[in-house]
């Protein structure tokens, strides 16, 4: 069964990326947080700074779109870099993005849906590159997925992800496992299961419910454990000295990239807001750890948190 890598934004990087793939691996693909490119087809030089930085990492562009256009400018421009598969966003429920009648907001107009996807599968073809697809199971209900299922069995979809929930749903409840399952038969295309994997028991709970699943994409699990996708294979547990060195490699990575030490440690706290599930016993150390301002008092509170995982 393969592995996937969720996008998560703020938080998976290129530097991420890498630093996963070398220290921990167990990913077959990387898919990075989405790019917005404008109706034509521009990106921000951010974003190709961070692909072109994925060199050696299998890693998979996501396009948050709903216009072919947009995505069909920037797709070929993608495929000229060397990517042969590119991701269409059609699951982020962030109010945002879903007011824009973008990522879970696509599923609003079937319809329109439809014609986006004839006008970027047309292209892809003839071009000759992938497009693979994240999709919720529905807005309001996970029981609109068989008529938006129906939309997507109409291309030569190269894999759909499928975020077991309904947009409504945010991230809150059970994955709708059972309703996936259901209409896992009627997929041409491989079907990626993502929602809820946190262990090594959650995973062979699920296989044992679908043993025929090709794949699962793990987001929040593999963010808050590093070593799940290894795990997962039969590898070893996260040791205290390697989540060490991932975290001090990350801080310098922020800090080398110009990212005034400040906001790096912003977004450190942002990546602890989920390995502090790692720590439930060291409640002083991590509140002194999302009190601290200067990059010395994080630096001091992440040291005295990291110790006390066991070794």
């Amino acid at each position: 069964m393969e592995l996937l890598f969720a996008p998560m934004e703020g938080i998976t990087f290129a530097g991420f990326r890498k630093l996963h793939h070398e220290l921990f691996g167990g990913a077959a693909e990387y898919y990075t947080p989405f790019i917005a490119p404008d109706s034509n087809g521009s990106f921000r030089h951010k974003y190709l700074k961070e692909l072109t930085d994925d060199a050696g990492v299998p890693t998979v562009p996501q396009l948050l779109v709903n216009r072919p256009e947009a995505f069909n400018l920037t797709a070929e421009k993608l495929h000229d870099l060397g990517f042969a598969e590119i991701n269409l966003n059609a699951g982020c429920p962030s109010g945002t993005v879903f007011s824009k009648h973008k990522g879970a907001g696509m599923l609003t107009d079937l319809e329109s849906l439809n014609r986006t996807l004839d006008g970027i599968f047309s292209q892809a073809e003839r071009l000759g590159y992938r497009v693979s697809i994240k999709t919720r199971m529905g807005v309001h209900s996970t029981g609109e997925f068989p008529e938006i299922l129906e939309i997507y069995s109409r291309y030569p979809v190269a894999k759909l992800i499928v975020h077991a929930r309904c947009r409504d749903d945010f991230y809150q409840g059970e994955p709708d496992a059972a309703g996936f399952q259901a209409a896992l038969g009627r997929c041409r295309f491989p079907a990626v299961y993502n929602g809820n994997i946190f262990s090594a028991a959650d995973l062979e709970k699920l296989k044992i419910r679908i043993p025929e699943l090709p794949a699962v994409m793990l987001g929040r699990g593999a963010v808050t454990n590093p070593a799940l996708c290894r795990e997962l294979q039969g590898g070893e547990a996260l040791k205290a000295g390697e989540l060490a060195d991932f975290h001090d490699r990350l801080v310098e990575l922020w800090l080398q990239s110009g990212l005034e030490p400040r906001f790096t440690v912003e977004r450190m706290k942002t990546l602890w807001s989920y390995w502090q599930a790692l720590f439930p016993d060291a409640k002083k150390e991590r509140k002194a750890l999302f009190k601290a301002r200067t990059p010395d008092d994080y630096r001091a509170a992440a040291k005295a948190l990291l110790t006390q995982y066991p070794a």
